[in-house]
């Protein structure tokens, strides 16, 4: 999987330190977080932790507004639409580079209706089971799918979400058979799985941080290649069982295309602060959250590299093209 590199947030704080006179007077009102997932999922939970320091670097009260359906679809076509003033910003999963590859007839089109903006953090995610399962490590479950190849269900936030996306490809290059139930987001997906209406679940690691520590859900392993400091003693899937496994997640902030580059560069600005605050970064890597912040220009290369490689790969895995009117 390709990675972006972090820039320098002091650098970027130099480079954005002289602030258009073309932006003067903005913000003037309250901003809107777009997020296309439901409430208490990882990207929900990241927007509200953001949200107060957002509020004070901008000078503005900020605010999350939840958009739910479609893998994010719904979301995005909402945003897609809203007038290009900065006042509407998504913030978003890497379901943004899954979209294009599973679905006809988008309503908006993720190359030319938004402006990526900056990313804001890299994170692995966490394979986990219901403790009711008779597996403790990813080779247990390996072995148990293909004695049971539809007895096992595993939680999505619906076509395109990173819970679907991350699942098949993990059943793809595990060469097992799960059965997908989709939810209308990431939280209620994670409810599932500690009441055990299904069996299997990758998971944020801040959303499901109360839960591993309950018992309620048995952590397996870590999505990245590199084991993750916030939950240092689970191996990653690549050592664990599946070779080559590497599926590390991220959120980022986007923008509708058309807002003027002063103002995009004024909330930039604002979002370097944010991430580089020492509470905030001690807080991102306590939750397992590595803060990332990329230039416009450096993360809109990364998101159409990633939007290219999901395309062939959801092609490679065979996944069925859902169709969306206009």
């Amino acid at each position: 999987m390709s990675r972006i590199t972090c820039v320098s947030l002091f650098a970027a704080l130099f480079a954005l330190s002289a602030l258009p006179a073309s932006a003067a007077g903005y913000p003037e009102k309250p901003i809107r977080l777009l997020v296309p997932f439901a409430p208490g999922g990882g990207t929900d939970l990241l927007a509200r932790a953001l949200q107060d320091k957002l509020e004070r670097a901008l000078g503005v009260s900020v605010f999350v507004d939840n958009r739910t359906g479609a893998g994010g679809t719904i979301g995005f076509t909402l945003a897609a639409r809203s007038a290009p003033d900065g006042y509407t910003l998504v913030v978003t999963s890497a379901a943004y580079t899954f979209i294009p590859g599973l679905y006809k007839n988008l309503p908006y089109d993720p190359v030319k209706d938004f402006r990526p903006l900056s990313m804001l953090t890299q994170q692995p995610l966490i394979l986990a089971v219901h403790p009711s399962l008779p597996v403790k490590s990813v080779k247990d479950l390996l072995a148990l799918a293909r004695k049971r190849p539809k007895d096992l269900f595993y939680g999505s936030a619906g076509v395109g979400s990173n819970l679907h996306m991350t699942t098949e490809l993990f059943k793809y290059m595990g060469k097992i058979n799960l059965v997908p139930v989709a939810y209308k987001g990431g939280g209620p997906a994670l409810i599932a799985l500690i009441t055990g209406e299904v069996q299997v679940g990758f998971m944020s690691v801040l959303s499901s941080k109360p839960f591993r520590q309950s018992g309620q859900v048995r952590p397996l392993a870590v999505t990245t290649k590199q084991r993750s400091p916030a939950v240092p003693d689970l191996p990653t899937i690549d050592e664990a069982g599946v070779p080559g496994y590497d599926k590390g997640s991220w959120t980022g902030m986007f923008a509708p295309a058309k807002v003027p580059d002063p103002i995009i560069a004024h909330i930039y600005q604002a979002v370097v602060k944010v991430l580089k605050d020492p509470e905030s970064m001690k807080r991102f890597a306590e939750d397992g959250l590595v803060a990332t912040a990329s230039s416009p220009t450096e993360f809109t290369a990364f998101v159409n590299a990633e939007i290219a490689e999901w395309t062939k790969l959801a092609q490679e895995m065979k996944l069925p093209v859902t169709s969306l009117g206009k």
